[in-house]
């Protein structure tokens, strides 16, 4: 089976597709993967595919086209059910051509698909609604639906010498407070007080910043919270999504905001802890036995009760000390062991 797989939106997005993908090539397909160019530094890392394409919003396509409609596809998915990506599924001249129910609702975009898979996002957690589109070729949910990234050597390479160039030599907690939207944002002064706890705790401290004026003056206030930093905290600044999820994954622990970051601790089911402020964890969260997530909604202690209809509250209203005490739990487990989440 020649699969055509569409995913043109964010690294979130396409790191919760890899269950879906895995699936798919564990039935012996030949997967296709058509990602948005803001995603494609992390290609390498994405397995069970057999042939990587890019697009890119500002055109230049036309080899991507051309490549597209010349190859003879049995299937065509469409995680994105975008203009653009129905776009490319009719130009695939595919015989089916699936993508989800709620695209149907246009109708320059249902022209463009055979079938439409009943699974409103809402119900579900992103892995599962990915997942759910394989429905019509007799696939159902993969068991936990876990996403998984498979990295090659030299975005390690990178990471250990970047990590190396900010003095960090042996292992260290990652925080990333980064995100995409500024409503998002943790205080800067609450990472500097988790910071000095870490380093009492003996930890080395890695600060992740990508190269988004916002974020990187956000990285620099909490500098500046913390006095500035010490020999055991250093502010790095990954070249490329590999290297980053090479820093997440050589990680004793990862604390972020809801961004990609935490789909790529997820990826490796590192011990890691998740802020949700505005946003409901019940779509995005990781799943694994590792995680912690806190919620702005209910912050004193990490949400254990996920609800498809969950309020949002504001990031200033998590504390540092429900961090702080779900961090030490994470801390105490030995690496690899099972079991702390239920702990903490």
């Amino acid at each position: 089976m020649n699969v055509l797989a569409i995913q043109l939106k964010r690294i979130g997005d396409l790191v919760l597709t890899t269950p879906a993908l895995a699936q798919l090539k564990s039935r012996g397909a030949r997967v296709t993967l058509v990602v948005d160019s803001s995603c494609a530094s992390l290609l390498p890392a994405i397995g069970g595919v057999d042939e990587r394409l890019v697009y890119s919003k500002k055109g230049g396509n036309r080899a991507l086209w051309r490549r597209i409609r010349e190859r003879a596809w049995d299937v065509c998915l469409d995680f994105t059910g975008s203009d653009r990506s129905a776009l490319l599924g009719w130009i695939s001249r595919t015989p089916r051509r699936i993508t989800f129910q709620w695209v149907r609702k246009r109708l320059l975009r249902r022209l463009a698909y055979h079938a439409f898979v009943d699974s409103p996002v809402r119900l579900a957690h992103t892995c599962d609604h990915y997942s759910d589109l394989l429905r019509p070729l007799g696939f159902e949910r993969g068991a936990g639906n876990q996403p998984s990234l498979d990295l090659p050597p030299d975005a390690r390479d990178r990471a250990t010498a970047l990590a190396a160039a900010g003095a960090i030599h042996g292992g260290y907690v990652l925080l990333h407070p980064g995100t995409a939207r500024p409503e998002k944002y943790w205080l800067a002064e609450r990472w500097a007080a988790v910071i000095g706890k870490l380093h009492e705790l003996g930890q080395a401290v890695v600060i992740t910043c990508g190269p988004d004026a916002f974020e990187k003056a956000h990285a620099a206030a909490i500098e500046r919270a913390c006095g500035g930093l010490t020999g055991r905290t250093a502010t790095l600044f990954p070249p490329d999504l590999p290297t980053l999820a090479a820093l997440v994954e050589k990680a004793r622990l990862i604390v972020s905001c809801d961004t990609a970051v935490v789909h790529l601790a997820a990826a490796f089911q590192q011990p890691q802890i998740a802020l949700f402020g505005p946003t409901n964890p019940f779509h995005w969260r990781p799943r694994h036995e590792r995680s912690v997530v806190i919620s702005a909604a209910q912050p004193d202690a990490p949400l254990t009760n996920f609800l498809p209809k969950m309020a949002g509250a504001p990031m200033e209203r998590i504390p540092v000390a429900t961090v702080l005490r779900s961090a030490e739990a994470l801390l105490s487990v030995p690496p690899h062991s099972s079991g702390s989440a239920d702990r903490i």
